[in-house]
């Protein structure tokens, strides 16, 4: 019951801007903290940050801090990445995932969505 999907992937110049929206279909997703993570070609799935269940806290991988934010409107039962000054090096698939408690683990995460490619031009 907390199935995610992502959305608003693409193509984008490097320096350009992206949203990135995951919309949850359980009924409880307010409870979760919610973490955006990412994977290139041949590389793990890495860390990009989490907001906390009620959006108060949140938190990046240095390769994103200050360019990214994460928000939540769980009204909506939805989570954001905004991406902003992007490098050809962000071009990977975007994952969202829910986890009952704050975490960077990827492995603490109990539940994923299905990825968004995000590629970016030089």
């Amino acid at each position: 019951q907390a199935q995610l999907v992502e959305s608003g992937g693409g193509l984008v110049q490097a320096g350009g801007s992206l949203r990135l929206s995951c919309a949850a279909s359980g009924r409880t997703f307010s409870a979760y903290a919610m973490g955006w993570f990412r994977q290139a070609p041949g590389k793990e799935r890495a860390f990009v940050g989490y907001v906390s269940s009620r959006g108060g806290s949140t938190r990046y991988a240095d390769s994103v801090e200050g360019r990214f934010t994460i928000s939540r409107d769980n009204a909506k039962n939805t989570v954001y990445l905004q991406m902003n000054s992007l490098k050809p090096e962000d071009t990977a698939v975007y994952y969202c995932a829910a986890s009952r408690v704050l975490t960077s683990i990827v492995d603490h995460y109990d539940y994923w969505g299905q990825g968004t490619q995000v590629t970016v031009s030089s």
